[in-house]
């Protein structure tokens, strides 16, 4: 998780409204691939992530520093979809407290749902700084991804 912090932390004020989120896909100990927010907000970190792994991630588990959206304003499939999709069998999310209704739990509820194990508050103390602009801005109406 330490990973993907640093890799969110690298792309923080680059992301335009979306926030910074980092994400990395292990088995083992081994890292498969790892990604953060691309410029402009999109691809998502587990979109490029995932891209990556290609079919190692398959069994893996994802590390993600803030909950993979459930839904996306682009229509484009959302990165707990993806998430399924590429069968990755564990998430372990640092921050679970996105407020856009893209996430609001939609995310994990989407991965539970498919039989994904998901772990929620691995070092959220240390993530938490990353997200308290964006969170700031969507509990005052601002824009969200």
């Amino acid at each position: 998780m330490r990973r993907a912090i640093a890799l969110a932390r690298s792309r923080l004020g680059e992301t335009g409204d979306n926030p910074a989120v980092g994400c990395v896909i292990a088995r083992d100990g081994v890292v498969l691939a790892e990604a953060a927010t691309a410029q402009g907000g999109r691809p998502h970190a587990e979109e490029q992530a995932l891209v990556l792994a290609g079919e190692t991630a398959l069994g893996a588990t994802a590390y993600v520093t803030l909950e993979p959206c459930g839904a996306r304003s682009s229509g484009a499939p959302s990165c707990a979809e993806r998430l399924i999709a590429a069968g990755v069998a564990r998430v372990v999310v640092a921050c679970a407290e996105d407020i856009s209704p893209h996430a609001s739990g939609r995310g994990i509820e989407r991965l539970i749902a498919a039989g994904v194990a998901v772990e929620t508050g691995v070092l959220a103390a240390e993530a938490a700084p990353l997200y308290a602009e964006y969170l700031r801005r969507l509990a005052e109406g601002g824009p969200t991804r």
